[in-house]
């Protein structure tokens, strides 16, 4: 027994509050983009976020029951810094944000903002004072054996459904990676590119130049003695013996920018993003989380959603 309730009694308020978190979640989402959203990490009606939440409330408040106040607080502050500690969390493992509150008034690293820990406080004392005893109530009536049975049978499919989502999110941080690497190597290409026209356009200039005084010297060449001539050719030679380095480096940046070109097809190709958006976990893990956001990787992301509304259009249409 834990603060008058068993292991199998706490694990059932925590999938019911990440049912109900889901609810409205979900519900909210839905509303705000004016589509269907199924919200959250997993796949399944669950956000855990919202089920830790809920027992961290039940947690800290519970000294404080008599103090309005004090329970406000506590739910402040506990819920605040669970939700820090959850997005650091996250956005470490997986190099994405799940929620982000970089547009929201004083905003802490995107992952904390003072509406949001002034609501938890909020909800804390309307799921402390009015939702939990309720939900006790509910979970009293069920006979013991029920209630650990679907208790059981929920937390295998939730432990399937978080274990598929975790190997998704990392999948997701891993291609992201790679595009980003692509992204460079094709911004440096176009660099190394526009570094060969600069030299190319010199040489042209200094060519012409060559070619223009040249043809300045040519009435002299037949007045010139026969050593003098022979001057002029090798000086000449030596002129174009000068240019072939500028010739071998344009070779070597070309070979180097083949490689790089061939690096970037093996590394990311169009399959491997089809695959991924192609996996129904994969894509609904971008669906079910619109405000998804990386500081890390930005472009590429964005990229990356805008290849499964393409893939769902394509769907759509083939329908």
């Amino acid at each position: 027994m834990f603060l008058g309730y068993t292991w199998i009694q706490w694990l059932f308020f925590f999938f019911f509050y990440c049912f109900f978190g889901w609810c409205f979640e979900s519900t909210y989402v839905s509303l705000k983009t004016k589509k269907l959203v199924n919200r959250g990490f997993i796949r399944g009606p669950f956000l855990p976020l919202y089920g830790c939440g809920a027992l961290m409330m039940l947690i800290v408040s519970r000294p404080f029951q008599d103090s309005l106040l004090l329970t406000y607080l506590a739910g402040c502050v506990g819920a605040t810094v669970l939700e820090y500690v959850t997005g650091v969390t996250m956005e470490a493992l997986f190099k994405v944000r799940y929620w982000d509150y970089s547009d929201s008034r004083f905003n802490f690293q995107g992952h904390i903002s003072l509406g949001s820990s002034l609501a938890w406080g909020v909800l804390t004392i309307l799921m402390t004072r009015l939702v939990h005893t309720r939900v006790e109530q509910v979970m009293l009536l069920l006979p013991e054996w029920l209630m650990t049975a679907v208790t059981m049978f929920v937390t295998v499919c939730f432990v399937a459904d978080f274990t598929l989502s975790f190997r998704a999110a990392l999948d997701l941080r891993d291609l992201l990676a790679k595009m980003e690497r692509a992204r460079q190597e094709l911004e440096r290409m176009q660099k190394r590119l526009d570094v060969i026209l600069a030299l190319n356009e010199e040489e042209k200039e200094n060519r012409r130049k060559e070619r223009e005084e040249e043809r300045g010297d040519a009435r002299g060449y037949i007045a010139l003695r026969k050593e003098e001539l022979i001057a002029a050719i090798e000086g000449q030679f030596a002129k174009i013996k000068e240019a072939l380095p500028t010739s071998e480096l344009f070779l070597e940046m070309r070979g180097e920018l083949l490689d790089l070109r061939s690096r970037f097809m093996e590394n990311v190709g169009k399959r491997e993003i089809a695959q991924f958006v192609g996996d129904f976990v994969k894509r609904n893990m971008i669906r079910g989380n619109p405000m998804m956001v990386s500081r890390r990787f930005a472009d590429v992301l964005d990229e990356l959603k805008q290849s499964v509304q393409t893939y769902r259009k394509k769907k759509k249409d083939e329908e």
